[in-house]
């Protein structure tokens, strides 16, 4: 072996040593607690083989774990020491993923390094791009395990430090978990709202209001002795004023019958009605599989059947519930009952079947435009009926031609017919009539279309929305803050002019409550705790 050889092999060994002095640096030093390593890992895709996954670290030792973790696809045999290079910020770098201990490679991918405060979490951020592998990836989380500085990221810890870093505010960050979750168009638009800031930027409108009316009212404590009595109360009363302007601006928000929160969690739609009607054949129609077990045996289903669907770009929760009768001795029937009736009471919109064969009757008359037919409700569902029910009349083939009619013309006439049979109480403007054949088909697809406008006239919802249009409350938080700063407005309005001072502090607290909405004024650890602890852990 020559002298220039052995000189090689000399400045080989000497790396090697040298490399794995710096490897215990980085995975034998004493035990940290989680407060001391601030840089966490985690994996941002859903596991399982895929084309690409994505692991991303976030703190301040991110350049460490980029030496650590990864080195050039270009390396020589003389290239084994741990490049002490920095990563160029927002630049993808083909690199190989190795083993910080082994200095073994684990895969290549693409490294992208985000310098902070220009990163989601405001931190120092590495993005590893590799192959979705459950081998490799399993790899790659326990090589980053071996980091003494590092730890596993807890659910939502990655947006929480965007949160914290001023990146986010809470009403973005519901918005973004809602994206993640979403599962329908209608879903989608309210989440991008949130997300993009409109919400945020709505709510600041409000606190802003507040706090002009609470600088208006400190600048009359500290300058009304300027003012003679007429003029005090004429700016009492223009403090009143403003407040009431905000009051009904809030309210008009409040009176939205529940609207974001129903399109953010689901439509509740209950389908209810007497038994052998058709209900579970509903079901399955709409689930477009056989979810529930059909029978021409009267109380075959016996329990509540709940499903979550699309209809027109609308998330539905669809119950399939037992159907109600008096007469029955079965106890478990009667519980089914009982749960079909809290269900119907709950739900937000109610489809009651009606077997058409066993309702309506033709009544002959001198007049042939009067009373042609006539429908017969059963008594035990007429007190389930509610004003945003509609109805649905099964098994049309097998009237195929009443007194004449079908179709739109016969629907006509049970729209008059139901008119008449409702009760005072139950009477609604427009009674929404289909009539259809499950088991063959008929009519079907109108229904179908039918059954998309009510549920968009519910919560006021149109394709052609846009994000400004969205509603302002999707969280019953929302509710329960902007509750509390009308609540405090009203309680302002009250105080007379002797006790302006003690008003004021009304005003702060009203402002505090809006505020609490977008966490400018959040500080009870269990408020985020919960919202963040629902984002998976790469989130």
């Amino acid at each position: 072996m020559s002298g220039s050889t052995r000189q090689g092999f000399g400045v080989i060994s000497s790396a090697v040593r040298e490399r794995d002095r710096l490897d215990l640096t980085l995975t034998r030093t004493p035990i940290l607690s989680d407060a001391q390593r601030r840089t966490i890992y985690a994996l941002s895709t859903p596991p399982g083989k895929g084309g690409i996954g994505v692991v991303r670290i976030s703190g301040p030792d991110a350049i460490r774990v980029y030496r650590a973790v990864t080195r050039s696809a270009r390396s020589t045999s003389l290239s084994v020491m741990r490049e002490e290079v920095t990563p160029v910020p927002w630049v993808a770098e083909y690199r190989e993923i190795i083993d910080p201990e082994t200095g073994g490679k684990l895969d290549d991918g693409i490294v992208l390094f985000f310098k902070g405060p220009k990163s989601f979490t405001t931190e120092d951020t590495l993005e590893l791009q590799v192959h979705s592998g459950r081998a490799v990836l399993t790899a790659i989380l326990t090589a980053l395990s071996k980091l003494h500085f590092c730890r596993p990221a807890e659910p939502g810890e990655f947006t929480r430090r965007a949160f914290e870093g001023g990146r986010m505010d809470l009403t973005q960050v519901e918005g973004l978990r809602d994206l993640i979750d979403a599962e329908t168009e209608a879903q989608r638009r309210i989440a991008v709202s949130g997300v993009g800031g409109i919400q945020k930027a709505k709510f600041e409108s409000l606190r802003a209001k507040i706090l002009d009316c609470l600088m208006y009212v400190e600048g009359f404590i500290d300058f009304g002795e300027d003012v003679d009595e007429l003029g005090q109360a004429d700016m009492l009363e223009n403090a009143h004023t403003r407040a009431q302007e905000i009051i009904d601006t809030i309210n008009s928000h409040l009176r939205d019958n529940r609207r974001g929160e129903i399109l953010r969690s689901g439509i509740n739609l209950a389908i209810f009605g007497p038994p052998n009607a058709g209900k579970s054949s509903l079901f399955n129609f709409l689930a477009e599989r056989d979810v529930a077990i059909t029978s021409p045996i009267p109380g075959t289903t016996r329990d509540v059947l709940t499903l979550t669907l699309d209809i027109g770009g609308l998330p539905v929760v669809l119950n399939d519930t037992a159907g109600i009768r008096k007469l029955t001795d079965n106890a478990i029937e009667k519980i089914g009952m009982e749960r079909a009736g809290g269900v119907v009471e709950g739900s937000d919109v109610s489809i009651c079947v009606l077997s058409l064969e066993e309702v309506i009757s033709v009544v002959p008359s001198s007049n042939q435009r009067a009373n042609r037919i006539m429908v017969t409700l059963p008594t035990d569902v007429l007190a389930h009926l509610k004003p945003h029910t509609i109805f649905l009349f099964n098994k049309a083939d097998l009237t195929r031609e009443l007194a004449g009619l079908s179709g739109e013309s016969l629907e006509r006439e049970l729209r008059d017919a139901l008119m008449r049979a409702l009760p005072v109480s139950e009477k609604q403007s427009a009674v929404r009539v289909w009539t259809v054949s499950l088991r063959t088909g008929e009519r079907t697809e109108e229904f179908l279309d039918g059954l998309a406008c009510v549920l968009k006239e519910r919560v006021a919802y149109s394709e052609l929305m846009s994000t400004e249009d969205a509603p302002l409350i999707t969280q019953a938080r929302h509710r329960d803050y902007l509750e509390s700063a009308v609540k405090f407005l009203e309680e302002f309005q009250e105080f007379p002019l002797s006790q302006i001072d003690i008003a004021a502090e009304s005003l702060r607290y009203a402002a505090r409550a809006i505020g609490s909405v977008s966490g400018i004024d959040v500080s009870t650890e269990d408020v985020l705790g919960a919202i963040f602890s629902s984002f998976c852990v790469g989130k």
